[in-house]
């Protein structure tokens, strides 16, 4: 069975780190890229278009990272906002953000990546199903 793609991308990473770290020096890239922003909204986008807009800026940085670890970069620095942008309101962020987890709640999602979460509105607290 292949791994993941985000564990993949997580070992790969985790290995030019250790190699980074072992060595003396090291070489680091700094990208910037002119990121594809939402539409100035008054109400939030759907989660669905919130991910492919992220996944638009993604796209756009993983073959950055590609190229700059190919020409030996170790270390590869993106902008701050570069995956959804800046243009929100308190009200239009919240398609673009994950929930994470109490951390009173005993579970971790890479061991148990199937376990759902109970969907209530924003502002209140959010329990897993068991």
């Amino acid at each position: 069975m292949l791994p993941s793609q985000p564990l993949l991308h997580t070992a790969v990473f985790a290995l030019t780190v250790l190699q980074a770290l072992a060595s003396n020096t090291f070489i680091a890239a700094v990208y910037e890229h002119a990121v594809i922003l939402p539409k100035a909204a008054i109400k939030p986008v759907s989660p669905d278009d919130a991910l492919a807009l992220m996944n638009s800026n993604m796209d756009i940085l993983e073959g950055a990272i590609k190229e700059a670890a190919q020409q030996g970069a170790h270390i590869i620095v993106t902008p701050e906002d570069g995956i959804y942008g800046w243009r929100f309101t308190r009200e239009t962020i919240y398609p673009y953000l994950e929930d994470i987890p109490d951390p009173v709640v005993n579970w971790i999602p890479c061991i148990d990546p199937t376990r759902q979460w109970a969907v209530h509105p924003r502002g209140t607290r959010r329990l897993p199903l068991r």
